[in-house]
């Protein structure tokens, strides 16, 4: 066979290579010059492609040269070079894709084209399944989450957004159940990137979680348990407020929306049930919540955020101002991950809630005057960057109080100080499905009752 037939595998395995490198948008990340640079490299291997493809058609014998696989060798690593440095984009993005469409655009916000007007497109979605075990209870197996997103642009300078979540897949009137959920439900007004007015059902924005939960975004198959019990995610309500990018990697949002109801605060759980979800929510007493976040450079991202608003408006003469305040990081070098989240959270009037309860129901909550939490994360891809799939591995140490601090005449319940060591892996065949699997090593300050430790299995995607 002559070497132009020969030479035909080699093309394509090379035109193959190379299509699998795809152009990143700017909108996308808003570092033109790290696009800059993908494009430059892009423009080489497509000249080195055209030499090789020459060489090797002008060949008439068996085997290629020396020169035409030095040629190919250096093609090859420069196609991996592009195609890691892709996938570490890509990564930085799962996390903000959900919320990018929320975002106010970055650049003038007047579209050049009607199919500018919504960010990414108008609809989007991620589900998950779970299986936990532990020493004790049976076995579980649940359809978590079942998400659906929609947005709508009407003209130039009003866009929806919408998120309808249901829970442990199936709802029945009348009994313990799954939930149907509205999360989002907004409007953002266009007015300039550095303001632009929001109002509808919005989350709150606080901590890393609660507005970046998607599957694919964290590790471990449970949400982090800061992020659960100390902070109520997934944490929404209505409210208006401004959103913005100040420009110089600074990005906020501030909202005046419902507050929580603290005749549903708990010892266990917190603050968790005290959300009013929307739902015909006291609208005399409203809390104030604001988050800012500095961007300086392509894999770092530091925020800090605070709510505060009065609990107690379902008792007379009480006020139970709630204050929280929080910040957290995150930072990506190479094949490296960290992540870290610190929340403290201050009750006033405690002790006149817990009184409060007790008369309603005859039992003491004992709810406490401060709580606190923080974990933190490191987690590092385990294959080389040339695999076409990603296995991470990952470590989470948490810390999580809701009786740290007490009022007055109450004495702190000790199995609810807890910690856990969370050790795990993450499986992405496909960049937007994680299969994830963990192990839960349970601790709390009680000598009498202990805590269970688990495993969880999960499977999660998003479009």
């Amino acid at each position: 066979m002559c070497g132009r037939h020969q030479a035909i595998p080699w093309i394509l395995s090379c035109f193959l290579l190379a299509s699998q490198v795809q152009p990143l948008r700017a909108e996308e990340h808003g570092e033109e010059d790290r696009l800059k640079r993908l494009e430059e490299r892009l423009a080489r291997l497509e000249s080195n492609l055209e030499r090789l493809i020459d060489v090797l058609v002008s060949k008439s014998e068996g085997e290629s040269s020396p020169e035409a696989r030095s040629q190919l060798r250096s093609l090859s690593q420069d196609v991996q070079t592009i195609r890691a440095e892709v996938k570490i984009e890509a990564t930085e993005t799962q996390e903000q894709v959900a919320v990018a469409a929320l975002e106010p655009p970055a650049v003038d916000p007047q579209p050049d084209s009607p199919a500018d007007e919504i960010i990414n497109v108008p609809y989007s979605g991620y589900m998950e399944m779970h299986i936990n075990h532990d020493q004790i209870n049976p076995t579980t197996l649940d359809f978590h989450r079942f998400v659906l997103l929609f947005g709508h642009g009407f003209g130039e300078r009003i866009r929806f957004w919408s998120e309808l979540e249901l829970e442990h897949a199936f709802v029945e009137g009348g009994k313990a159940s799954g939930e149907l959920e509205l999360e989002q439900a907004y409007l953002d007004f266009l007015i300039d990137p550095k303001f632009n007015f929001r109002a509808g059902m919005v989350l709150t924005p606080i901590g890393i979680i609660n507005e970046r939960h998607e599957p694919p975004a964290f590790h471990g198959v449970e949400r982090p348990f800061v992020d659960t019990v100390i902070i109520p995610s997934t944490w929404f309500g209505a409210g208006a407020g401004l959103v913005g990018d100040l420009g110089n990697g600074l990005h906020y949002k501030t909202y005046v929306m419902g507050s929580l109801d603290s005749s549903f605060f708990s010892a266990e759980e917190g603050f968790r049930d005290g959300r009013q979800k929307g739902f015909l929510e006291n609208g005399r007493n409203l809390a104030w919540t604001s988050r800012l976040e500095y961007r300086p450079r392509s894999g770092l991202n530091l925020g800090t955020s605070f709510w505060t608003g009065e609990t107690g408006f379902s008792f007379r003469d009480l006020n139970g101002r709630l204050k929280m305040f929080e910040f957290d990081g995150r930072y990506r070098v190479g094949r490296f991950e960290g992540r870290g989240q610190f929340v403290t959270t201050h009750l006033g009037d405690a002790a006149e809630i817990n009184q409060a309860i007790r008369r309603q129901v005859g039992i003491n909550p004992n709810i406490a005057r401060e709580m606190r939490g923080f974990y933190l994360e490191g987690a590092s891809s385990l294959v080389p960057s040339t695999f076409p799939h990603d296995l991470v591995g990952f470590y989470r140490y948490e810390s999580f109080d809701t009786q740290y601090r007490m009022p007055q005449g109450f004495f702190p319940l000790e199995q609810f100080d807890r910690a856990a060591h969370v050790l795990g892996l993450t499986y992405f065949p496909h960049p937007d499905i994680a299969l994830k699997v963990d192990y839960n090593v349970m601790g709390n300050a009680s000598d009498l009752i202990k805590s269970l430790n688990r495993w969880n299995f999960g499977i999660g995607w998003w479009f």
